[in-house]
């Protein structure tokens, strides 16, 4: 079974691309030659036998394309379903411990040996049920809404292998194998944010998020050499097993002593950095709608972006050995919490106001396995997955319905068009905004898995704890404001778009509507559901071992007798934040535009995302163009070339051509230049040149 749910993904992305080499053999050329832009859902907008939809109405059915949909489609479901009979068999069933499924060797060197299997145990289970669930859905969805796309059979196998490499980095049971899966949804992520490849800006965007992630990589693979160096495996069972005794050991580096543990652990942090999208190394994310809005829900929302989330709790064994890195990833992600709540404040973009959100949800994750406890930041990971795709693919049907537009300020009035759509958003946003009843379970799944952080947060002793309690409960109110802020925009008030489009509003499909209300099902129920096995009284024996937690770590257990006020602050925040974007956007619109007009230096700031895109232009992008030029004029074009086509051998070249002039052919022209070579020896030959 666990063999089926690894690789059928990998099956449906051979066939799919198969498929796509036989519809497609040569990649396209002309579209970008003939200058033809790309809406969100990839149509050309621009040709003149586009229809009302902005779908190109010449590019005509590929072959393959429905088969292509179809397989994947089938293996993912399939995967999914027998991913939640493991999780209820692994994770709530009888099961004890960890057990391993052998897939085959791998690499075997002197000192170092690793295969291929895979690690189950309940973490694992529940992120196949996160992985395969919400790569089902969307693959459902994106038929629907990629129907008018040429190359639908090219984006379903990037779809499956994506998702292929998350599942191998989740089942990893070594560091090796882990880096394979990581690297894997690397180059996924490139390829699929990238899909649309004649628009510019979708390639920049891939380029960014490749390169931003490399950054972060290389502090993972660093990590992983540290580990082999000090442990000898890259085995988890054996690092974890050594783990103890690397405690109070130190490195040498440049002339300091470093703690070993510490360092690896910041080490493979800065990975996790990078691919959850972290303070510093966030710049990615947003850029990363250019993608079709089906990528930013399976990618963006619900899977990639949590596998540095799932890398530390997978690695709790080694983090809770070094308080100094639980120090690091506390603050890092209350930063990243609250910077990120700030910039979604005033985005106007729908698909960047929910990718904001993603990057501040991450950091909560990232603040609850910094205070150690390690089950309420895969909660929230668990079901954030559900109200954030909920969102994204919600966001789509929205796009889907007017025409590909994702200015908000385009938008309103689609409450009575798109009432399906609209309900599915207002779920989304009561589960991401934490609507629930204080001091019970009974709430909308971020109520249980946000608040628990929140709780999390303030009982830790840790060094920063109560400056992340404090950033996590401005971020709950920015949350909830930026959350309402784009619901009435999108859904309330007088319509903003032209005639032309509000005529042509209407609701998605059902192949789009039916993941909807399967994810708000999970939005909805999923805190409630699961709260007790994550963070409550079945927590041991849910976990059973898969996440360590050190003997003096109780932060589990004193979260739930925090006082009634921290209990009550993110609800209250969640409270003010509403009515703020109720006053706001509906009781008096002409707020906003007076605030921001008051505040203009504020408001610039957060609109242009803390400014970090020019600094890190300015840092990093300018001087490597400058060096590249340089490098490329000084270096290639006046010392390489100059001393080499340009140089020696163009001399060469020249004075051969010359030397070969000399051969005329005509008789008196030899005779002329032996005369001048019999008169040169007789002169050297009269001044003392024979002795």
């Amino acid at each position: 079974m666990f063999t089926a749910i690894v690789f059928l993904p990998l099956l449906g992305f051979l066939i799919a691309g198969v498929m796509t080499l036989l519809a497609h053999p040569v990649a396209p050329m002309g579209a970008a030659a003939l200058g033809h832009g790309h809406d969100d859902h990839g149509h050309c907008a621009h040709d003149a036998h586009a229809d009302d939809h902005g779908h190109d109405a010449h590019h005509a059915e590929k072959p393959f394309s429905r088969p292509a949909e179809l397989v994947t489609t089938g293996f993912l479901m399939i995967a999914a379903v027998l991913s939640w009979v493991a999780f209820f068999q692994v994770a709530l069933g009888e099961h004890h411990g960890v057990f391993k499924v052998a897939v085959l060797p791998f690499l075997h060197t002197d000192g170092l040996a690793v295969d291929w299997s895979l690690r189950i145990d309940p973490l694992t289970a529940v992120m196949l049920v996160v992985v395969n669930t919400v790569s089902a859905l969307v693959h459902l969805y994106s038929m629907g809404y990629m129907s008018h796309d040429p190359d639908r059979p090219r984006f379903f196998a990037y779809l499956s292998l994506f998702t292929f490499a998350m599942l191998s980095l989740v089942t990893a049971d070594n560091l090796v194998q882990m880096f394979f899966g990581w690297e894997g949804v690397g180059l996924a992520s490139y390829l699929l944010i990238g899909f649309w490849f004649q628009k510019p800006s979708a390639n920049a965007a891939a380029i960014k998020a490749f390169v931003v992630n490399r950054v972060g990589d290389f502090g993972f693979i660093l990590g992983i050499f540290g580990v082999f160096w000090l442990v000898g495996s890259v085995d988890f069972d054996t690092i974890f097993a050594a783990a103890p005794s690397l405690v109070g050991k130190t490195v040498h580096f440049l002339g300091h002593d470093l703690d070993a543990m510490t360092t690896i652990c910041l080490l493979l942090f800065l990975g996790a950095m990078g691919k959850s999208a972290q303070f510093l190394l966030h710049t990615w994310l947003p850029d990363a709608m250019e993608g079709p809005t089906p990528v930013s829900a399976l990618i963006h929302a619900a899977t990639m972006v949590t596998a540095g989330v799932f890398m530390v709790a997978r690695l709790s064994p080694l983090f809770e050995l070094s308080s100094t890195a639980l120090t690091v990833v506390t603050l890092v992600g209350a930063i990243t919490a609250f910077f990120a709540a700030t910039v979604g404040l005033v985005q106007n973009d729908i698909k960047r106001v929910i990718a904001y959100s993603t990057c501040s949800q991450l950091g909560y994750m990232f603040v609850a396995l910094g205070v150690g406890a390690y089950g309420a930041g895969v909660f929230h990971l668990f079901t954030h997955a559900f109200f954030k795709a909920l969102l994204f693919l919600g966001a789509g049907s929205v796009i889907h319905a007017v025409s590909g537009e994702q200015d908000m300020r385009l938008m309103g009035g689609l409450k009575g068009h798109i009432k399906l759509t609209f309900a599915m958003m207002v779920v989304g946003t009561l589960a991401l905004t934490g609507v629930g009843i204080p001091f019970t379970e009974f709430g909308f799944a971020g109520f249980n898995s946000k608040d628990a952080i929140i709780e999390a947060a303030y009982a830790s002793d840790g060094t920063v704890s109560g400056l992340a309690f404090a950033l996590l409960v401005i971020a709950a109110l920015f949350t909830s404001f930026y959350s309402w802020r784009l619901i009435f925009k999108t859904f309330f008030g007088a319509p903003r778009a032209s005639k032309e489009v509000m005529a042509h509003v209407h609701e998605s499909p059902a192949v789009m509507t039916v993941p909807l209300m399967v994810l708000a099902l999970g939005a909805a129920f999923a805190g409630m559901i699961f709260a007790g096995h994550f963070v409550g009284h079945e927590y041991g024996e849910f976990w059973k071992g898969a996440i360590f937690t050190g003997a003096e770590n109780h932060v589990l257990e004193e979260m739930h007798h925090v006082p009634a006020a921290v209990k009550l602050a993110p609800f209250v925040a969640m409270l003010i934040g509403f009515v703020t974007a109720y006053v706001f956007y509906i009781v008096n619109p002409s707020l906003p535009e007076k605030l921001a007009a008051s505040q203009q230096g504020l408001y610039q700031f957060l609109l242009n995302k803390w400014y970090f895109d020019e600094l890190y232009d300015f840092l990093f992008v300018q001087p490597a163009k400058k060096l590249g030029r340089f490098l490329w004029k000084e270096g290639d074009g006046r010392v390489i070339d100059g001393f080499g086509p340009d140089g020696v051998s163009a001399r060469v070249v020249a004075i051969t051509g010359k030397v070969v002039a000399l051969q005329s052919g005509y008789l008196y022209h030899y005779a002329f230049a032996m005369l001048i070579g019999v008169a040169a020896l007789v002169t050297y030959v009269m001044f003392g040149g024979v002795r």
